[in-house]
């Protein structure tokens, strides 16, 4: 998939790696970006749309729903991230209704779209979905979570042409990770190298130096091949 003359809608658009993956996808030509964000976002480029979107708001996401054109690429990029220790279930809830049930609800939105297309569907994820950390675990569940629910889109999506992709991102120099002493990516650096996989058709993506050191036992290793084993029963 080349961006060029593309239309694509990111979610959590306003910063980190959603607003470095609005401004590559302008760079590469796109027609037009829908950033969601739940605050107002202006942009000098009038190739960016901005709506308003909470990824737990069902109304707010049928109205975003509703009012965009063609679509070529959804990024479920919205997420939270907060230290807990699974002492409350309401942590649970709160990661998941952000980080899984999101993405779910988006993507059932916009789908007529994407098979219209024979668009794409990007989860941004994260390394935690692989292996949690213990301070965010409710974190690392949900994207746990947000990674199984990827590869059964894919599987059952790959009839009507929609591709999905998992990008299993590690520390990024974001908001997110600001309290985090340890070496982190340029977002610019990550969003350039998740448009450059989903060009190349990738179906999970490693897009910075820690996830690489894991892509390619991930690529060849048993996990990824049960997946493709278990996936060849939605045909």
């Amino acid at each position: 998939m080349s961006f060029e003359d593309k239309t694509m809608l990111v979610t959590g658009a306003n910063r980190g790696i959603g607003r470095a993956l609005v401004e590559e996808a302008l760079a590469r030509g796109a027609r037009r970006v829908y950033a969601g964000t739940r605050r107002p976002l202006e942009h000098p480029d009038a190739r960016v749309t901005p709506v308003t979107l909470d990824v737990t708001d069902l109304a707010q996401i049928r109205a975003v729903a509703d009012a965009i054109g063609e679509l070529d690429v959804l990024v479920n990029n919205a997420g939270i991230c907060n230290a807990d220790d699974l002492g409350e279930r309401s942590a649970l809830e709160e990661h998941l209704a952000v980080n899984l049930y999101g993405t779910y609800e988006m993507t059932k939105a916009v789908l007529p779209r994407l098979i219209a297309s024979g668009g794409a569907v990007v989860n941004n994820v994260s390394l935690s979905a692989l292996a949690p950390l213990p301070i965010t675990p409710a974190y690392s569940l949900s994207k746990a979570a947000a990674l199984s629910l990827t590869q059964a889109q894919r599987a059952l999506l790959a009839s009507s042409g929609v591709r999905v992709h998992a990008v299993l991102t590690g520390p990024t120099d974001t908001e997110m990770t600001e309290a985090l002493d340890i070496p982190k990516a340029d977002p610019a650096d990550v969003a350039r190298a998740i448009l450059d996989a989903v060009d190349k058709g990738e179906e999970d993506i490693f897009p910075d130096p820690m996830s690489q050191l894991l892509a390619d036992g991930w690529h060849n290793g048993v996990n990824k091949a049960f997946e493709r084993q278990n996936a060849a029963m939605a045909r």
